[in-house]
């Protein structure tokens, strides 16, 4: 369960950013501008870059699973290539402008946990995640600006600052002609089950309008439970002087 801490004491935030890999932000007013400023505050000088701040407008919404924050898109703007999306977001900050009127509660699964807990219980989707290349995004190959390259990586890798990385994204597929093709659809298909099955244990908790949850995308995972009415975030991804590459 994500603690909370007043904009006005970023060093809390920080803190507990640090500590838990998640922190509930208060204060702010649900503006754009405000998220904007959320993100200074939080990450300060460390800050590298910011993406395309991105709205999502849900009416009687179905379930989000668990996932982190992960694509690669890039567009052309005036004849120059320009990234919207990064592979290695390593931050994702989201906004609640308009809660449900009922349900969409959220909850966080922490994946460092869920990684170590898993070389116990099921030595072979931990070797899966931890050794076994996959294509990312191959499964949105028809998404336009989405490279043709496949992005190859593993669930669970390391930056060249040890930092630790878990992924969880339904867009991962097979590498193509991979000799361990079937196995490897097994493995996605256990791994999908299993988190989902971690959701049903976590404790939920409701953003309310301005509140803002500021995730660790690299330990993280997040998702929400469906709702009934109109529910509107703003969501922002970026990446920090600690992200990989």
């Amino acid at each position: 369960m994500p603690a909370r801490a007043d904009h006005a004491y970023p060093g809390k935030a920080r803190d507990l950013l640090a500590q838990d890999g998640a922190v509930i932000l208060t204060g702010l007013d649900p503006s754009a501008d405000a998220l904007v400023v959320a993100a200074a505050l939080i990450h300060g000088s460390r800050l590298r870059h910011l993406f395309p701040m991105r709205e999502r407008r849900t009416h009687d919404g179905d379930p989000v699973h668990l996932h982190a924050d992960s694509f690669d898109i890039v567009v052309d703007v005036g004849g120059r290539p320009v990234r919207r999306r990064d592979p290695d977001e390593d931050s994702v900050l989201i906004q609640c402008v308009t809660p449900p009127a009922f349900g969409g509660e959220s909850f966080v699964a922490d994946a460092y946990r869920f990684v170590d807990d898993t070389a116990d219980t099921d030595p072979e989707l931990w070797e899966f995640l931890t050794t076994i290349d996959v294509d990312l995004y191959g499964a949105w190959t028809g998404i336009r600006g989405l490279p043709a390259t496949p992005r190859v990586a593993r669930h669970v890798e390391y930056t060249r600052t040890g930092r630790r990385i878990v992924r969880r994204t339904d867009g991962a597929v097979p590498l193509h002609r991979d000799p361990a093709t079937e196995h490897i659809h097994v493995m996605l298909d256990r791994y999908r089950h299993t988190v989902h099955d971690l959701e049903r244990s976590l404790p939920r908790f409701r953003l309310e309008e301005g509140e803002i949850l500021v995730l660790d995308n690299y330990r993280c995972w997040h998702g929400r439970d469906p709702h009934t009415g109109d529910r509107l975030v703003r969501i922002l991804t970026l990446l920090t002087a600690d992200a990989n590459g």
